[in-house]
């Protein structure tokens, strides 16, 4: 499994901030954004071949200085990529850039329910495969 493209720039994490879609859960805070073009479009003639079945997302990761030192902030990103790789590939939908927030109870909550609260925030914001495009919760689900 590869590791999914990332949001490297401030002027890329400000544009998805500036849409206000986000859902926070106890572990992490995720925002989202729509992108209008896929990333084929994105990296044209920068010669980088999307991988076949790899969903066609961008993502960050950011981790505040209200979480704790250089060292807790490291841990929390590195737990959240842990959890971003084993999640999104299976169950983000393609066309949006994500954002995913670091907070307190990152560092603490176990993996298992990081993995829940992700899964809990793609459904919420639309950007789970099974959920409705807009969010809402889809009849015959609970």
């Amino acid at each position: 499994m590869s590791r999914l493209p990332r949001l490297k720039k401030r002027r890329e994490f400000l544009q998805v901030a500036s849409t206000r879609r986000k859902w926070v859960t106890p572990g992490l805070i995720l925002q989202i954004r729509k992108r209008s073009k896929p990333l084929s479009q994105l990296f044209k003639g920068k010669n980088v071949a999307w991988p076949e079945g790899q969903p066609d997302i961008r993502i960050g990761f950011t981790v505040s200085k209200k979480v704790g030192n250089a060292p807790e902030r490291n841990r929390a990103r590195r737990r959240l990529r842990a959890v971003a790789d084993l999640v999104l590939f299976k169950k983000a939908r393609s066309g949006f850039d994500l954002v995913v927030i670091g907070r307190k109870e990152t560092l603490t909550r176990s993996f298992a329910d990081l993995q829940k609260d992700l899964k809990t925030a793609l459904w919420r914001t639309g950007v789970h495969v099974d959920a409705p495009a807009d969010g809402r919760k889809a009849k015959g689900k609970s």
